[in-house]
């Protein structure tokens, strides 16, 4: 099994930088294990992204941290309290946005952050100054007395996260903040999470974008089968793959079949898409020579031949495939 943990990602309960930590955290429904004796902890202002396959144990890793379903074993701890014994501490220092947004249709996005901040225990006199400080932030000050129901799906994310926002949380849990938005709503979006991370706040960050996690995160955790396999920074990963890369080739008039290049020295996979062959190698000069040597041998042309390395889906694929 494949277990990359790079220096300086080890756990110190008593390092000051850590908000997170998480120690042999195992989560049982009956006799499945979701998650199973995980370590990990998150430090202070950095963006933390948590990738895993469907059924990884990335939900169920989230809603123990949060107090949203028991924990089997193990234990989990937030700028020192612990998420059980000290849910209501948890509580007031950490926001999260669901996939789904919570928020009430019928209200208006006003309405809906006074009632958030009523939620959260914000002082009544400082509610609405929050909430006008909020919707000018994200851009929805104009749409302020609009019922959710009418907004677009860009400006129900911007008002889930500043409802997340109403009580000025330390640490905001993300789930697929930009799924099924457009480029321009992604890209403002991004740019709001940039931002509260120059404001202090950590951002624990689940998606499915593995190329937009790798762009934004500071670290990383690939989770699989409820085991984390993989913890590092984005370059790190990427460093650590180095030797594995890709051969990208097109033949004239056409491509061997797949099955052919798979036998070749030095492959360890091939995907064809659109007519080009994608050939995953742990010896790219080996990979060149054989594919001479067939194109020689089969009298075909070769109308591209391109080296690089594993782009961010592709590494993640090849680590969670490794595991």
């Amino acid at each position: 099994m494949l277990n990359l943990y790079f220096r300086g990602d080890d756990i110190l309960e008593n390092d000051n930088a850590c908000v997170i930590v998480v120690e042999g955290l195992t989560k049982k429904y009956g006799d499945l294990v979701a998650v199973k004796e995980i370590n990990f902890c998150v430090r202070q202002g950095e963006i933390f992204g948590f990738l895993g396959p469907n059924g990884a144990g990335k939900t169920s890793t989230v809603r123990m941290l949060c107090g949203l379903t028991k924990i089997t074993s193990g234990k989990a701890k937030i700028y020192g309290y612990d998420v059980v014994q000290n849910h209501k501490n948890v509580k007031r220092i950490i926001g999260v946005v669901p996939e789904s947004s919570n928020l009430y249709w019928d209200l208006t996005c006003l309405d809906n952050l006074l009632f958030c901040g009523e939620m959260f225990g914000v002082p009544r006199e400082e509610r609405l100054s929050r909430a006008i400080k909020l919707l000018k932030s994200f851009g929805l000050w104009d749409k302020r007395n609009v019922k959710f129901k009418n907004l677009s799906k860009g400006l129900k994310r911007r008002l889930t996260i500043a409802a997340a926002l109403i009580h000025n949380p330390k640490i905001l849990f993300m789930d697929e903040p930009t799924a099924g938005l457009d480029v321009f709503s992604k890209r403002m979006l991004w740019n709001k999470i940039l931002k509260l991370k120059e404001n202090g706040v950590t951002i624990f960050l689940t998606t499915h974008n593995v190329r937009e996690a790798f762009e934004i995160c500071d670290r990383i955790v690939i989770i699989n089968k409820g085991r984390i396999v993989a913890l590092g920074r984005p370059w790190e990963l990427k460093r650590a793959f180095s030797p594995k890369g890709i051969v990208e080739a097109i033949f004239h008039p056409r491509n061997p079949k797949v099955e052919e290049i798979s036998r070749l020295r030095g492959v360890i996979g091939v995907v064809e898409e659109k007519g080009l062959l994608k050939i995953i190698t742990y010896d790219a000069v080996s990979v060149l020579e054989e594919i001479a040597k067939l194109a020689k041998s089969r009298r075909l042309d070769i109308y591209l031949l391109n080296v690089r390395g594993l782009d961010a889906e592709e590494l993640f694929m090849k680590i969670v495939g490794d595991s």
